[in-house]
């Protein structure tokens, strides 16, 4: 089984200056992912039981875009199965919050490149001009919808 602490000496080693929590985050997401791993396997890392279903096979990368930054996770994976962690969303790079905040920056005429800076101040990694476009497809067919609406 995993530790049921979390190793602080060593997160505030790593940490530096401005990425603590930053680092607290993905180590806490990590645990979690792990625990959640060993429930569904019926057994702890290296360890031999008869309850066990499968064995772990690797881990994926994913980077999770928050308002702390990017996170880098490291996603379990098993031999037989799959594994997605709950707290996360499929395939979903960004928070519902950062989508909210492109579009109303899109509704309120700023352009799409000047989007990308207002990303990266607060605090990602930036965010292309196809993608804002195609976050705020949505909004168009919405407006298209209401005015093409029977009066």
């Amino acid at each position: 089984m995993t530790e049921d602490r979390l190793p602080l000496a060593e997160l505030l080693a790593k940490a530096g200056d401005g990425d603590f929590l930053r680092t607290i985050a993905e180590s806490v997401m990590q645990l979690l992912m792990e625990a959640d791993v060993e429930g569904m396997i019926g057994a702890g890392r290296h360890e031999r039981t008869l309850e066990r279903a499968t064995y772990r096979n690797g881990y994926r990368d994913r980077s999770l875009d928050t308002r702390l930054g990017s996170l880098q996770l490291r996603i379990p994976k098993l031999r037989q199965g799959s594994y997605f962690p709950p707290f996360l969303e499929p395939r979903k790079l960004s928070e519902k919050a950062l989508v909210a905040v492109i579009q109303e920056a899109w509704i309120s005429g700023v352009s799409t490149r000047r989007v990308d800076d207002l990303v990266q101040a607060m605090g990602l990694s930036g965010i292309g001009k196809s993608t804002v476009s195609k976050l705020c497809k949505d909004i168009d067919e919405r407006v298209g919808g209401f005015l093409d609406r029977p009066l």
